[in-house]
């Protein structure tokens, strides 16, 4: 893995969510999440994981994140009011810190992680054929099935979101 390419795809990880938390937009912040999705998928490509990265970014920056900004450009990017700080809020937030301190404490006083494979042994998963045999064979028509049922979810929130003005036009 380069060095120069991991920081550059975690680096652009780590600003697009904090994108994500910071944007009042949810619009914006739906943007930031596809970016930051782009990034991992970077990573994966990185640890030769290219399954999981094709993966990542056909299901969740194809699907999921089309489908929310869908959603929020039917009912409209307004949001709610800004959320106040409260001492719950506080608490959750000193505890996360706590815990991310403690783990790089860890790191450093008991060394680095394992250290990665060398550079001539293929990455696990890098051989796509028995996966692709298997989905277009064994698991099509499941495959096909949450398609159809994910269109059919789509269609019902359209329904059920659509402003009832009372005034219906006659076929």
């Amino acid at each position: 893995m380069s060095p120069a390419l991991f920081t550059l795809f975690a680096a652009l990880t780590l600003a697009s969510a904090v994108g994500v938390v910071a944007n009042k937009n949810v619009v914006n912040a739906a943007m930031c999440f596809l970016l930051g999705l782009v990034g991992v998928a970077g990573l994966f490509v990185q640890l030769d994981a290219y399954l999981l990265a094709f993966l990542l970014l056909l299901v969740y920056a194809g699907a999921v994140v089309v489908l929310f900004l869908f959603i929020v450009m039917l009912l409209g990017p307004q949001g709610r009011a800004a959320w106040r700080l409260t001492p719950g809020a506080v608490v959750g937030g000193l505890v996360a810190g706590a815990l991310l301190l403690a783990g790089w404490g860890s790191l450093l006083v008991h060394g680095r992680l394992d250290p990665p494979p060398p550079d001539g042994a293929p990455g696990v998963g890098a051989a796509l054929k028995p996966y692709a045999y298997q989905l277009f064979t064994t698991y099509l028509l499941p495959v096909q099935v949450m398609g159809f049922l994910l269109l059919v979810a789509m269609l019902g929130v359209i329904v059920l979101s659509r402003k009832a003005d009372g005034t219906e036009k006659a076929p």
